[in-house]
């Protein structure tokens, strides 16, 4: 999880900012401490089981070396070819690791933020192919298998949620039936009195 927030400098949210269609960096700033934990918490229930962690082994070792770190803006804005086109392929990563939830995750950050759904969305596309590359690299760095590799997705997610007050609301709206009303699925509580205690509001 530091590697991954590590990749966030001033000059790249700037810059994301302006890609994603002109988002405030304040805004872009927000948003990306909510979409990061969220494909992190549902990356850490995919490779739950020992299926879901050979399948991610064997997509990072394919699409993922993490060669997008070496010039994260050049491969996203599209000035720099990727060797593997998959590598950036930010809709099809989500739709494996958000699956039917993903219409709900980008409602979320939308609503915490105040952001558009379409830039909200737009961000979350370009941020995971960086996500899966910190992921990669950290594989072939440390020559991680499945198992490792799944262990260290645990626990990177599971120390982070501990300080991190938003988890419960990015675990609540994983645990929806992607059915698009996250209101629906909120253990009796609700999504708008959540995001009322939230933002102080009774």
């Amino acid at each position: 999880m530091e590697m991954l927030q590590g990749q966030f400098s001033k000059t790249l949210v700037d810059q994301l900012s302006r890609q994603i269609g002109g988002a405030s960096p304040k805004q872009t700033n927000k948003a990306i401490e909510l979409a990061v934990p969220a494909i992190m918490n549902a990356l850490s229930r995919n490779v739950a089981s020992p299926e879901g962690a050979q399948g991610l082994a064997g997509a990072l070792d394919r699409d993922h070396d993490g060669s997008i770190l070496d010039d994260v803006f050049g491969f996203l804005s599209g000035s720099k070819q990727a060797a593997n086109p998959s590598m950036l392929n930010g809709s099809g990563i989500l739709s494996h690791v958000l699956g039917g939830n993903q219409n709900n995750i980008i409602g979320m950050i939308a609503k915490m933020t105040g952001m558009d759904q379409s830039k909200a969305g737009s961000l979350l596309v370009t941020l995971a192919p960086m996500i899966l590359g910190v992921l990669g690299k950290q594989k072939k760095e440390s020559n991680l298998g499945s198992t490792a590799l799944a262990d260290l997705i645990t626990r990177s997610t599971q120390n982070h949620n501990r300080g991190f007050k938003k988890a419960g609301i990015i675990n609540k709206v994983l645990d929806s039936d992607g059915d698009g009303s996250v209101l629906d699925d909120i253990g009796g509580m609700g999504l708008k009195f959540l995001m009322g205690r939230l933002f102080g509001r009774k």
